[in-house]
Order: structure tokens, then C-alpha cells, then sequence
């Protein structure tokens, strides 16, 4: 209980306003397009460029030349311009498939089997040699308990028969002597017994399977005399055995990138110390994992969702682990030594490589890249796109704020831009940045295109722009230059404008729209040039001497003149409802009280107290008490909050009055 003054004095009091309030779920930008490897349709985040290169690749070879998507350029520049985080669809035309391993060998079991019929169904053949010469030999197996019999006809002159047998799961080895003599002719029956040393389990039955989808992740498994791969690249991986050991039930595994050599190894991970014993905490497959996500539809609803499938989660970034068939459980006895049972199927040291991958787009691109895009773009056509596009409209799975398709434009791919804004629109916080026009068109196509869209939540720019491909070449010297559409550019754009100031300012101007990375724009605009798109609700890209390329608009595509036709605007929104939303799905199922609504308050008023001061409210004012939670209400279980908003606005148009005065005039007040 506090203190209270009965008498004359001071009292000092603490009051703790210090407690952080908790920040929202940072939500990035999202892109979808082609890329050279990864997960097909899955959408998955990465934080770096070389996570991105590693996860989805960046040059494509076609038609003896090599390209970037894209995706990729996109990527670079975002991340470059300060993006910490990246929604990446991969979308693919026809049917794609993941690489799997060969089975990977294992050592020499020792364990013999009692059960002759069970090791004659592993045989498959049986093959007998007579000095240097096989003729008119011809034979067979069968058997009873322990004992297999291989009975031999032959017409020539023998003194000793090798026989060996080879089968799915056993070779077997033996050595017999003609019952007739050393010289003599020999038919009938030879009868040996199997001995422990006969057996031996030919594999461990681990089979990997890799993340990533399509040809690109087969390997040809011909090495040459340094232990390279005829057909490697640094796009596919291949695996590699180390440390068996018997004794402890273990080996490690690395995962090689599949250019490497023998004594130039390039290891992309390395699981040490794995168990095929399902008990064990280093089982390989909690270790590694084997989860898997594929993209189904439902029958009932046609609505398109991820399927997740496995035990365990996948933690390596570039293989899980499709099957293991021997299994060690409990691989020790009670006195703690290693089972004979099991010590064979442990792994030997051996490599390997993956393959049976299907889809491959590289045979149908050629021509249609950077400025050559049309109906087919980068391989891909308008239809190839729209699976992701409804994968995407899942609010609780996917959060971003803005997203783009470098790649698509109005002019040729109608339909998937169009259902990306209504989006966009539907779940109410993000942006999309879409491209109207292919390369080389005029200004007057450009606002003819852009009146087909209505709506706050699209932005478009104009004219496309040329950069430094960032993955061919790369430099002064060996530097390729390329033309891409601006969305390609504009993610980067939006997060230096995000870094450098907030989201509710505008992502253009001399201080956050400037293209460091543009070499020029298609098209230096005029002033009428520029007027003429703005009206039209294209943001111009400007070019200026001495200082570059500019973005110089930021509009939305909205038609009717409010605050929402401005970007600014739409993004303050799209942060303040992403924040406040969070917070009230705390309160979903709480008493409907007024301590609730004051948890609620005390919460929200604070952050927009905090975008006040950051320049994004003029005001604002939050309501949730009995005026708006009436009995009534409060009794079809609702809780109702209004938030007012002032939003600050943007100083686009500056009038300056130059007035000239004659000397000894006075100045007005």
C-alpha cells in the first residue's frame, strides 16, 4: 500500500515508465520470379545476398551464354540498399523434382543368417569360372536351412570352380574342389555351407534427397583424375562419408559443393558425429532432419496451401534425409559394447553424387531476357505464376510489406499482376510494385496502361533502367550491363527510404530516391514528360546532371484524390494497422473489461505517440471505452476500437515567390 502524508513532509514517490513496449513483427518484401535452384513454390526468407546465392542461385547458361534472372538483380540491390529480409517464391515452368542420392555403402556386417531361403530370394545370379575358360558350364542354387547347394554341369576338364553370387543385399564368396579329382571330368552336385565371413550388407540404407528442385542439382558421376565431376557446377552439392567408426556407432558427413576436387574440397556443411540408431540424440535424422513441403490444392475448395511431411525439421540448408532402411536401434548391449547385428551397417568413408532430378528450364529461355521480354519471360509465361500468387494471399503464413515480380508487365502478363494488387488489397498491408510497358515503349502507352488499375495499394515507375548485372562480371573491367524493368530496382529504393528515414516518408526525391546503382534510364524525361506520367499516377524516374537517376514521383495508383493516393500514406498505414493488429490479437478471447480496452490503450497510444514524433501524424486520437462497447455490443462478444488519424503529408509541389522591389521600399511584416 502507498504511502500516505498524515503530517507535514515530502514524500517521494517512484513511478517506472521505463518498460519497453514490445516491437512488431518486422515484416520485409516479398518477390516472386524464376531463379536458378531452390524449392519450387515454397516461399522462403532469406537475410543476406549470400544466403540468397546459396539457397536460389544467380547465372543461368543457355544458348552458350550466361544470364541472371531478374530475381536475382532485384535481390542484390535490395539487400545493398540495407533490405535485412527477403520473401522468395521461385516459380518454374512444367514439372520439377528434387535430386536424391545413391545409397550410401556400408561396411562388412559379419552377421550370418540362418535361413538359406532368405539368402537365396537376394540372389540374382550365379556365375562360375573354370581356369581362363567358361564354356558349356551351367548351374544353380538351392537350399534348406544353413546349407546351399549349387549344383554344376560342365564338359570340360576342371579342377577347381569359383563360385559368386551377387544380389540386392548379400555378396557372397566361396571356393570348391571338384569331389572327382584334380583331372577328371565333373558333374553332379557340390554342397558348401555359408560362413559369417560370406556376408555382406551392401549398403546402410540412407538415401538424402536435396532442397533444392530440377536438373541443376544432378551430378554425373564419372570423376576424372582429380576427383571432379564430368558435369559439377557450384549450383549442385554432393556428399562425402568421414570418421566411421563401429565402435561408437558414428560417422560424419559433408555436404561438398559439386565443383570441388579431391584436394580442393569445397564444404558447404559438415554433421558430425551421426547415429543411424533412432534412439540416440545424434540420430541423423533428428540432426539433419527430413521434413519436406510440397504445395497441394484442396479438392473441396481449390484454395492452394503447404504441405508439411516428416518427423523431424530440416536444419540443413541444402539436403534432408529421405529414407534410412537399417536402422541401429539400440546399438549398444548392456555391458556397453557395440551388437555384431549392427556394426556393419555403419557407413564406410565414400562419396557420392545426386541425381533423378526432373525440370529444367534452360532449353526454352534463350532470348528472353533483359530487354528482349515479351509473352515469354525468362522462360515463363503469364499462367506460371498464379499458384504462387494464391499462396502468397495467406496473411497468418506470409507477412510482408511490399512485393514485386520483375519480369511481368501489364503489356504481356496481365492477369497475375492484376491478381497480385487485389492481393495486395485484400490483406490490407502490403504494397505491390508493378511494371506497366516492355522495353522501348512511348509515354503515351505508358498512362494508357496505367489506367486499367485502381488502387492505393499499387505503385508503378517508369522507364526502365540500366544497371551492372551484379553476378556477371561485377566490375569496372569485366562489367556487364543490363536493362531491367524498374520494380527490379525500386525494392532497393524502399529500403534505403525505410533506413534512412521511415516508412512513411517518400520513397523518392534527392535524399532516399536516388539509383546508385542505375548507369541511365531508358529515357531522360522532360519536365512535360514528367508532368504528363504523374497525372497519370506513373512515378517518373528523372534524370538530372551531376546528380543521376532519380525517382521523382510517389503516387499510388489510386484514381480518386485522397491521402491514400500518395505512398507515404499507404505505407504509414499498412505500418500502423500491422503494429495495432498485432496487439489485438492478444486480446482475441480475454474478458471483454475495461482493464482489457486500458491493456489495449496503454499500448497503442504510446506508439503512435512515437510516429508523431517521428513525423508520420499530425494527430491522432484511439476510442475504446462504453461509447463504442455498448452493452449491446459487448453481448455479440465484440470489442470495438476507433483510431483517428492526422497523416502528415509531403511537400511535392514548392512555389517560391521571387518579389522584386525598388530601392528604399519597405519589406511587408
Amino acid at each position: 500500500m502507498a504511502e500516505v502524508l498524515l503530517s507535514p513532509g515530502v514524500l517521494a514517490q517512484e513511478n517506472d515508465q521505463s518498460f519497453l513496449q514490445a516491437q512488431p513483427v518486422q515484416a520485409g518484401a516479398a518477390i516472386l520470379g524464376p531463379t536458378v535452384k531452390g524449392p519450387v513454390g515454397i516461399p522462403t526468407i532469406v537475410t543476406t545476398y549470400s544466403q540468397y546465392q546459396n539457397k536460389f542461385g544467380t547465372v543461368v547458361e543457355s544458348g552458350s551464354a550466361e544470364y541472371t534472372y531478374f530475381t536475382s538483380i532485384a535481390a542484390y540491390n535490395y539487400f545493398q540498399q540495407g533490405g535485412d529480409s527477403l520473401l522468395v517464391t521461385r516459380v518454374v515452368s512444367g514439372s520439377y523434382s528434387e535430386a536424391t542420392s545413391s545409397t550410401i555403402p556400408a561396411g562388412e556386417s559379419g552377421v550370418l543368417s540362418t535361413d538359406a531361403d532368405e539368402l537365396l530370394a537376394s540372389f540374382v545370379s550365379v556365375s562360375a569360372s573354370i581356369g581362363s575358360w567358361t564354356a558349356g558350364l551351367t548351374g544353380s542354387l538351392s537350399g534348406t536351412g544353413a546349407i546351399a547347394t549349387l549344383t554344376l554341369d560342365t564338359t570340360s576338364s576342371i579342377s577347381t570352380v569359383t563360385v559368386t553370387t551377387a544380389g540386392s543385399g548379400y555378396v557372397v564368396g566361396e571356393t570348391v574342389t571338384a569331389a572327382t579329382g584334380s583331372l577328371g571330368y565333373f558333374s553332379g552336385s557340390l554342397t558348401f555351407t555359408l560362413t559369417a565371413d560370406d556376408i555382406v550388407n551392401s549398403n546402410s540404407g540412407i538415401v538424402l534427397e536435396t532442397l533444392s528442385e530440377g536438373i541443376e542439382q544432378n551430378s554425373n558421376s564419372t570423376l576424372g583424375s582429380s576427383g571432379q565431376l564430368a558435369s559439377g557446377s557450384k549450383d549442385n552439392v554432393r556428399w562425402e562419408i568421414v570418421a566411421p567408426n563401429t565402435s561408437s556407432g558414428t560417422f560424419s558427413l559433408l555436404i561438398r559443393r559439386g565443383d570441388d576436387i579431391t584436394n580442393s574440397k569445397t564444404i558447404l556443411e559438415t554433421w558430425a558425429n551421426l547415429s543411424l540408431d533412432p534412439n540416440a540424440i545424434n540420430y541423423i535424422e533428428k540432426i539433419i532432419g527430413n521434413s519436406k513441403q510440397t504445395v497441394e490444392q484442396d479438392a473441396g475448395t481449390d484454395e492452394y496451401y503447404i504441405k508439411n511431411d516428416g518427423t523431424y525439421k530440416t536444419l540443413s540448408n541444402y539436403v534432408r534425409v529421405k529414407s534410412v532402411a537399417t536402422k541401429t536401434l539400440n546399438y549398444f548391449d548392456n555391458a556397453g559394447n557395440a551388437k555384431d547385428a549392427y556394426t556393419g551397417s555403419i557407413p564406410i568413408a565414400s562419396s557420392g553424387t545426386f541425381g533423378s532430378a526432373t525440370g529444367t528450364p534452360f532449353a526454352t529461355i534463350t532470348g528472353t531476357f533483359y530487354e528482349n521480354i515479351g509473352t515469354n519471360t525468362q522462360g515463363l509465361i503469364a499462367d506460371n505464376y498464379i499458384v504462387s500468387l494464391n499462396l502468397l494471399a495467406n496473411r497468418d503464413l506470409f507477412r510482408y510489406n511490399l512485393i514485386a515480380a520483375p519480369g511481368l508487365t501489364k503489356q504481356s502478363h496481365s492477369s497475375p499482376l492484376t491478381t497480385m494488387v487485389n492481393t495486395s488489397q485484400t490483406r490490407g498491408d502490403n504494397l505491390s510494385v508493378i511494371d506497366l510497358r516492355n522495353y522501348d515503349s512511348g509515354i503515351n502507352s505508358v498512362t494508357a496502361g496505367a489506367a486499367g488499375t485502381d488502387s492505393s495499394y499499387a505503385a508503378t515507375y517508369w522507364p526502365w533502367l540500366q544497371t551492372i548485372d551484379p553476378d556477371l562480371g561485377g566490375n569496372a573491367i569485366r562489367s556487364t550491363q543490363v536493362w531491367v524493368p524498374a520494380s527490379t530496382m525500386m525494392l532497393g529504393v524502399y529500403a534505403f527510404n525505410d533506413n534512412a528515414g521511415e516508412p512513411w516518408f517518400a520513397p523518392a526525391g534527392l535524399s532516399r530516391g536516388g539509383l546508385s546503382t542505375v548507369l541511365r534510364a531508358e529515357r531522360n524525361l522532360t519536365n512535360g514528360n514528367r508532368n504528363t506520367l504523374y497525372e497519370a499516377n506513373v512515378n517518373p524516374i528523372a534524370t538530372f546532371p551531376n546528380t543521376g537517376v532519380v525517382v521523382f514521383g510517389q503516387k499510388t495508383m489510386q484514381k480518386k484524390a485522397s491521402a491514400l493516393d500518395r505512398v507515404n500514406v499507404r505505407r504509414l498505414l499498412i505500418a500502423l494497422k500491422n503494429y495495432i493488429s498485432q496487439i489485438a490479437d492478444n486480446l482475441v478471447f480475454e474478458q471483454n473489461t475495461i482493464a482489457t480496452r486500458n491493456n489495449f490503450l496503454t499500448q497503442v497510444n504510446p506508439y503512435l505517440e512515437s510516429v508523431q514524433q517521428r513525423q508520420g501524424l499530425y494527430a491522432f486520437k484511439v476510442v475504446m471505452d462504453n461509447s463504442n462497447n455498448t452493452p449491446d455490443v459487448i453481448d455479440r462478444n465484440q470489442l470495438v476500437g476507433q483510431i483517428y488519424l492526422q497523416p502528415t503529408k509531403t511537400a511535392e509541389f514548392i512555389y517560391l515567390d521571387f518579389n522584386i522591389l525598388p530601392t528604399g521600399a519597405t519589406f511587408p511584416a
